[in-house]
Formats: structure tokens, C-alpha cells, sequence
């Protein structure tokens, strides 16, 4: 795979696409590319934005797709729905099955209830609650089996044996990838001239059927995907690289180490770079969307701004779209991820000041603190665990300001008052 450094020539979008490479013959290709079904019509034709803020910030043309605004809150309804529309009447008579704790575990049971299918999700056994339930809420019958996704995975493995139902691959399926690929059809039928597409890698469902249906309207497009640092599964998959692969990730969505076979066929052919992203790339690309364009976005959705961020070489001067690819983040999860954004601002800090045990000490703090237009969040005394004289203690104390300069005046005038302070953020 290549960057070209060549000008890239303004895109023609053609009413449909030609062959592809998903290996779908072309009835089936254009059926689900020109969503034919009446079915679409229950899946969001999402906006696809510019940012002013943000381009004038990453120094490119920035759009973005909202795939958060879905009803499940992800891009996963549209392969979903585009798998359950190619069954034939006995599957369909059947039922489908997936095994999933995730985004594709309530796309597929809201369009098998819509369409009036069976669905079957297994998911393992210590998944959140509130997934187990929103999933049950589509009308899907929920099995709860195993530690993990392989245990999960092999218990479908048993009832499509046991009970012939047809399983429906999250992200390695010809339909499935071709379903995801309507989100590069209408990106490009709303601004045609984008010349950048920046795309979420995990299994390679999302990425195959973009790259497919982008490189079919215009062959000079480029593709760059984004992996989490954490797992370069599809990077190592296409290289032959052998990085390692786990760890607990901000973006679980595309936390991925064996992606598909078929999907790693596309993205060898199709896609011009792979770059990875830092966990710390991925906390402040997703602040940086609720602050600025006030859209909430889960980890792997903030992807794309991360790399954009990450690798600004890669994108500066070029017309970039940028897939929101879901929004479902835990809001404990959310409300850590701002603190932790205000303090690397320098917004918020944590004070440890050394004081004399003495009334008054804390008035005294607290005046400097105001004075200087600070405010205080939260105070801690440590009397008994720490090494200082019996008569001396530590206060810990959480101030805010409006950015580093006004945070090292807080600091200032608490010195200026003879007070020792040192930063404890971490």
C-alpha cells in the first residue's frame, strides 16, 4: 500500500457503483449500494457536516459523518440489516444468530424484529446490564454464556448446529461489509469532492465495504484507517507485522486482533495507509467533539479525529470526511475522560500544600485561592498517612482555572504566601 503524491482528481459520482471487490455478484451488490429494499428506509441517511472549528484547527477541509444518530447509536444497523434482506425464506423462517456484547448486538436485533426474524444474540456473561437490556429491548432473545467473545462465539457455533439458524458475522460477511459501505455512498453524494476518507479499523467490516464502494466511485480517493496502538490486529494481518495485540482501550469497538479474511483481502487492495492511535489521542479527540461540536462519540468513533490529530501531515490541505461511527460510551467512563482532559489543560489540578496543624490555615488557603480567581473543588486532609512532623499535615486540593496561565497564578499567590505547594495530578 502507497500514498500517492499525486493531485487528486475531483470524484464523478455515478448513479451506482461497477463490480467489486466483496465477491457479491452484481445484482446483489447494487441492490444493497442503492438500497432498493423499503427496508432502508428505517436506517438514517445521517448528516454529513463540515467543521469550521475543526478544519481550521487540523489544517484540512473537515466533514463528518454522523453515524451516531442512528436509533442503536451506531453504524452497525446498516450491515445488519443488509445481511437479514439476503436470506432466503427458509433462513429467514429460521432465525439468525450473532454473538456480540456490542454496537452489532442491537443493530441486528432491532431490523430482525422490523422484518419479523428470530433473532439470537449470545453475549458473555459478565456483559453490562444495561447492554443485555437494550438488546432484549429490540426483541432479541439474549443467551448470556461464557467469559469472553471466543466462549460466547462457540456457544453460537452450538445452536446453528443445534437449531439451523443462520449466523450473521459482525464484520466478515460480503453483505455485512457491503451494508457498511452505503455510509461512503452517501458521504460522497453529500460533498462529492472529498478526496480523504479516515476510517475506524477493528474487524474490517466498516473499512472493506467503504473502501469498496469509495474506490468504485472514484479510484483516486484515498482510504487511511485508524487502529487503537492496542490492537494493530489488521495492520499485523496485512504486513505480516507481529506487534502485540490486547490491553484495555478506550476504543473497545474496534478492539480487534484477528480481524477477517475477507476484509483483510479488501484492505491489502484498497486501502493506501494504516495508522495507529495512542489511548491519550483517543481520550482527547472524543473531548474534543463533545466541546467543540457538541456530539457525543465512543471511543472508536472519535478514531478518526485522533489520527487526524496524531498524523497531521497526512491530511493537511486535503478535502478529509471522517466516520462518528457510534456514541454509546458508559457516563462514567465520559465523566472520567473530561476530568482527565481539563487536568492535561491544565484546567484542573490537584495542590498538595505542606501546612501547620494549626486553626486557620485553611481560611488562609482558600483567601489566596479566591483572591487569584481560583476555585476550589474539593479539599482532603492527611493527618495520619504521610512521613511530615506530628504537628504539620498534607492538604490536598483540587482548584480549577481557565487555562495554564491563570493556574500558574493561582500557584504564585499561594507561594506568595509562604505556602509550599507542589503539583500531585498524578
Amino acid at each position: 500500500m502507497r500514498l500517492s503524491s499525486e493531485a487528486v482528481a475531483e470524484p464523478s459520482v455515478a448513479p451506482a457503483p461497477p463490480a467489486n471487490p466483496l465477491g457479491l455478484d452484481d445484482a446483489d451488490w447494487l441492490a444493497v449500494i442503492g438500497k432498493h429494499d423499503p427496508a432502508w428506509s428505517r436506517v438514517a441517511q445521517t448528516p454529513c457536516l463540515k467543521s469550521t472549528k475543526l478544519s481550521a484547527l487540523t489544517g484540512c477541509d473537515l466533514h463528518f459523518k454522523y453515524e451516531n444518530m442512528q436509533v442503536t447509536g451506531a453504524f452497525k444497523e446498516r450491515g445488519a440489516l443488509a445481511k437479514l434482506l439476503s436470506l432466503t425464506e427458509a433462513e429467514r423462517a429460521a432465525g439468525v444468530i450473532a454473538a456480540s456484547a456490542g454496537n452489532h448486538a442491537q443493530g441486528l436485533a432491532r431490523h430482525a424484529e422490523l422484518l419479523g426474524i428470530r433473532a439470537v444474540i449470545v453475549m458473555p456473561a459478565h456483559t453490562p446490564s444495561v447492554k443485555v437490556e437494550e438488546t432484549r429491548r429490540f426483541g432479541a432473545e439474549v443467551i448470556l454464556h461464557g467469559d469472553g467473545f471466543d466462549t460466547a462465539s462457540e456457544e453460537a457455533d452450538r445452536l446453528i448446529k443445534e437449531q439451523g439458524l443462520t449466523l450473521v458475522h459482525p464484520f466478515d460477511d460480503p453483505h455485512v461489509c457491503a451494508g457498511q459501505g452505503t455510509i461512503a455512498a452517501e458521504m460522497l453524494a453529500q460533498v462529492p469532492d472529498i478526496d480523504t476518507l479516515v476510517v475506524p479499523i477493528g474487524g474490517g467490516g466498516l473499512i472493506a465495504g467503504m473502501a469498496s464502494v469509495a474506490k468504485s466511485l472514484n479510484p483516486d480517493i484515498r482510504i487511511i484507517g485508524v487502529q487503537a496502538a492496542l490492537y494493530p490486529g489488521m495492520l499485523n494481518a496485512v504486513h505480516g507485522a507481529a506487534r502485540p495485540c490486547g490491553g484495555m482501550t478506550l476504543a473497545e469497538g474496534i478492539a480487534v486482533c484477528r480481524p477477517g479474511r475477507l476484509t483483510r483481502q479488501v484492505v491489502a487492495e484498497l486501502v493506501d495507509k494504516i495508522v495507529m492511535v495512542e489511548e491519550r489521542d483517543l481520550e482527547r479527540a472524543l473531548s474534543i467533539l463533545l466541546s467543540t461540536q457538541k456530539t457525543l462519540a465512543e471511543g472508536a468513533g472519535a478514531a478518526g479525529l485522533a489520527a487526524i490529530l496524531a498524523h497531521p501531515t497526512l491530511f493537511t490541505g486535503r478535502k478529509v470526511g471522517s466516520v462518528i461511527c457510534g456514541g454509546n460510551i458508559d457516563a462514567r467512563l465520559l465523566s472520567s475522560i473530561l476530568m482527565r482532559d481539563l487536568a492535561r489543560q491544565r484546567r484542573l489540578a490537584r495542590l498538595r500544600i505542606a501546612l501547620m496543624d494549626v486553626p486557620g490555615q485553611l481560611t488562609r488557603v482558600s483567601a489566596a485561592i479566591g483572591e487569584a480567581g481560583g476555585n476550589v473543588i474539593d479539599v482532603a486532609y492527611h493527618k495520619v498517612f504521610n512521613d511530615l512532623p506530628a504537628k504539620e499535615t498534607h492538604l490536598d486540593i483540587s482548584v480549577e482555572a481557565t487555562g495554564p496561565e491563570h493556574m500558574d497564578r493561582i500557584i504564585g499567590a499561594l507561594r506568595a504566601e509562604g505556602l509550599d505547594v507542589e503539583l500531585a495530578n498524578y
